[in-house]
Order: structure tokens, then C-alpha cells, then sequence
């Protein structure tokens, strides 16, 4: 699933991303390292994969979008 990242702190590597439909959906530092980066921008489109429905989606993984 795609999204774009919204926000993101450094110092605790977590943060939250948009779906396309506007909603945040937040994201710790397991997911973040998970994906192997070293920064995020918001801005930037990502690749996200997501655990549970609804309320309880989680992020398990982020990484960024290649064409």
C-alpha cells in the first residue's frame, strides 16, 4: 500500500503517514527500521505494509516508494 509521510521524529524514529484518503495512521520505530531508512521528509511517498482493520491497523513496515 502506498501513502505519504506526515510527520516523523528522529530521535524516537516514529511518526505517522497519510493514506491516500486523507487518514493519518501512525507508525514506531520497529516499523521504521523494519524498512531499513535512515531519514524521512514529510512529503515523501512511501511504501507502507499494515497488520489488522480499521482502528486497529498497524504499520509494520515503511520504505520508500520506487518506481
Amino acid at each position: 500500500m502506498q501513502a505519504t509521510a506526515y510527520t516523523y521524529d528522529p530521535e524516537t524514529r516514529s511518526g505517522q503517514v497519510l493514506l491516500d484518503d486523507g487518514t493519518p495512521v501512525p507508525f514506531d520505530a520497529a516499523a521504521f527500521d523494519a524498512g531499513g531508512l535512515l531519514l524521512l521528509r514529510p512529503g515523501q511517498r512511501v511504501r507502507i505494509e499494515t497488520e489488522g482493520a480499521g482502528d486497529a491497523v498497524r504499520i509494520t513496515l515503511v520504505t520508500l516508494q520506487t518506481l
